[in-house]
């Protein structure tokens, strides 16, 4: 009977692994936890250029992931932009280089990330205080591919 509990949760952790590890899942993992968010992909220079611009509101565990070519400096603003939202900047390897949290709905001030950056995340203002999303973290996404901290289909043993 053990045998068979640990299988099952053995299994349910991989399919839990899967799950948080799909094309519209991001996945957070630091020293307080883990949060996985359903997000909606901008990897295009159309879809990055209209980002979250007049969304109204957005469900809690949601956001966007704005995917880039190549490593490089960004800046994002809050042009048209009508929630505030908190922005992680992501390295090729997923790590977690910069979070600026609650940008101002509508500021037109330049919000860099520095250099380096693959991916950014926004997600609601104020949220990543609240998981306690800080640098260093890491940001599991299948678009990091297999040289990221943490690959998806990578076997864990948790």
């Amino acid at each position: 009977m053990r045998a068979v509990v640990l299988a099952l949760g053995l299994c349910l952790s991989a399919q839990t692994a899967m799950a948080a590890c799909a094309d519209d899942r991001v996945t957070i993992s630091g020293d307080w936890g883990q949060a996985t968010f359903t997000v909606d992909i901008a990897d295009t220079p159309a879809e990055r250029s209209q980002g979250l611009m007049f969304v109204e509101d957005m469900p809690r565990m949601t956001g966007m992931l704005f995917i880039y070519e190549r490593p490089q400096a960004v800046s994002f603003w809050m042009k048209n932009t009508l929630i505030p939202l908190d922005m992680i900047f992501a390295s090729p390897a997923g790590e977690i280089l910069r979070v600026h949290e609650n940008a101002i709905p509508g500021d037109l001030t330049p919000i860099p990330g520095g250099d380096g950056v693959q991916m950014v995340l926004e997600i609601n203002g104020g949220l990543s205080a609240r998981l306690g999303i800080t640098a260093g973290d890491v940001m599991q996404h299948p678009s990091f591919g297999p040289d990221a901290i943490s690959p998806c289909g990578e076997k864990t043993d948790s």
